[in-house]
């Protein structure tokens, strides 16, 4: 089966999204954090970004092939907008609540079980993923 005949949206979005958690899984192992390393699948957070990465790719992937005028290539870019924002104002600010949180529950000696903590993202986070994404649809752009 060529590239041909896959969608060059889908196989922007499939390879952003294993290419930043790849990147997250070196940036792991090489870091104090080694415990969280088999767990990176599945945890928020980190670089770079693989929410943007995704949505970057999929937006720079339009614009390629269908102009950066299409109401197409419009949609995508307000979607990458709302995702890059809520991963930094939103997620990021609720994890910051989660770890206080967690932090009285501990200190009180509370029974409540301690909340699970999503941590959202640091703006270089998703700078480098959405940098990551803008370069794999270029990349899939001119491979298909």
């Amino acid at each position: 089966m060529s590239l041909n005949m896959i969608s060059p949206y889908l196989i922007a979005i499939i390879i952003a999204w294993v290419g930043a958690h790849i990147i997250k899984y070196i940036v792991c192992y090489f870091s104090d954090n080694k415990r969280k390393f088999g767990l990176q699948i599945f945890d928020s957070g980190d670089m770079p970004s693989s929410h943007s990465a995704t949505v970057m790719a999929l937006a720079t992937t339009i614009g390629l092939c269908d102009g950066f005028k299409s109401g197409l290539f419009s949609i995508a870019a307000l979607l990458a907008l709302i995702v890059m924002y809520d991963a930094v104002k939103v997620r990021r600010s609720s994890g910051e609540q989660g770890v206080a949180i967690s932090e009285l529950i501990k200190e009180q000696n509370s029974k409540v079980k301690l909340p699970r903590v999503s941590k959202g993202h640091t703006p270089m986070e998703v700078t480098v993923g959405a940098l990551l994404g803008v370069i794999i649809g270029i990349i899939v752009f001119l491979a298909t």
